[in-house]
């Protein structure tokens, strides 16, 4: 039996590390990237274009890598099941909260995701938690209250948007968590990764093109380059590639760890919700950001969350 407290052989950490920062490096740049997604097209009917390109592109990759794509009865329930958690209710979630809030608060609250993960983590997978996740768990939504508050100064009339945008920011958060447990699962560890992302995002499409018919009306589309530009962006390196990479290390280290990648994309949206959106920093803004940094490294550090 092999000694579970040495040290993960380099050739371990780099296949973890590699996909931690291509997956941040994309998800840093995407909540910029979707506040050009709102215009003349419903958010729901983007989230349905965006999941139909990755869903298609991840079954074409499983194609060519001739991986089966057929899927039994349970895993084609479990697909449905993912869809409707991370590619219907999560992103529709996250998309209308960048109607009322900054992308960049936006992520700043979407990296709380460590905290659901690690308690359904310990409810469903069995993993334990320390003191010190609990610890930077609180420090980080203690920053994310004085980003709220700031956000209230600069402008009186906006804290029921503000705080509209943030809950809804929440529901998305606690959807993608759901989502991210049950990527830990020894049902989703049966079945290929292409196949499974591929006709979860396309079960996903369906649902959300049916809500935004539903909601919004017939299609409708913007030709504009940037929108459609951004459509691919978010269909291929957002979707197809972060996700296949991000579920992969999940399957590896836990839902838990998986979270901590969190900890720079906020730094990366809102350096360009600031370049890009004219995002009004203040000593309590920044002071608000640093705390809900410092709390996600806190619990980063934590030791063996995954066990």
């Amino acid at each position: 039996m092999s000694d579970s407290t040495a040290p993960p052989p380099q050739s371990t950490r780099l296949a973890v590390l590699i996909p931690f920062g291509i997956v941040t490096l994309i998800w840093g740049s995407t909540w910029i990237v979707i506040t050009g997604q709102l215009g003349q097209v419903p958010p729901s009917w983007s989230v349905a274009y965006r999941f139909a390109i990755g869903g298609a592109a991840m079954l074409g990759w499983a194609l060519f890598r001739r991986v089966p794509l057929a899927l039994d009865a349970r895993g084609l329930g479990f697909a449905a099941a993912l869809g409707l958690m991370q590619f219907v209710l999560n992103f529709n979630f996250v998309y209308r909260a960048e109607i009322y809030v900054t992308s960049g608060l936006v992520a700043v609250v979407f990296a709380l995701l460590l905290v659901p993960n690690a308690l359904l983590g310990r409810i469903f997978l069995g993993q334990r938690l320390g003191r010190q996740l609990l610890v930077g768990s609180a420090t980080a939504m203690a920053g994310i209250a004085m980003l709220f508050i700031h956000e209230a100064r600069v402008d009186p009339g906006s804290t029921t948007r503000v705080l509209t945008g943030i809950a809804i920011t929440l529901m998305g958060v606690c959807s993608a968590s759901v989502a991210n447990v049950m990527q830990g699962t020894q049902t989703a560890r049966a079945y290929p990764m292409a196949s499974m992302l591929g006709w979860a995002m396309l079960f996903g499409a369906t649902i959300d093109a049916l809500f935004a018919w539903v909601t919004t009306g017939p299609p409708r589309f913007d030709w504009s380059l940037s929108y459609v530009a951004g459509l691919l962006y978010l269909g291929l390196a957002a979707s197809a590639l972060a996700f296949t990479l991000y579920f992969g290390v999940i399957r590896v280290i836990g839902p838990a760890k998986a979270a901590y990648s969190g900890v720079l994309v906020p730094v990366i949206a809102m350096a360009l919700s600031t370049v890009f959106e004219g995002y009004r920093w203040s000593a309590l803004a920044a002071i608000g950001a640093l705390l809900a940094m410092a709390g996600l490294v806190i619990a980063l550090r934590a030791r063996r969350p995954n066990r």
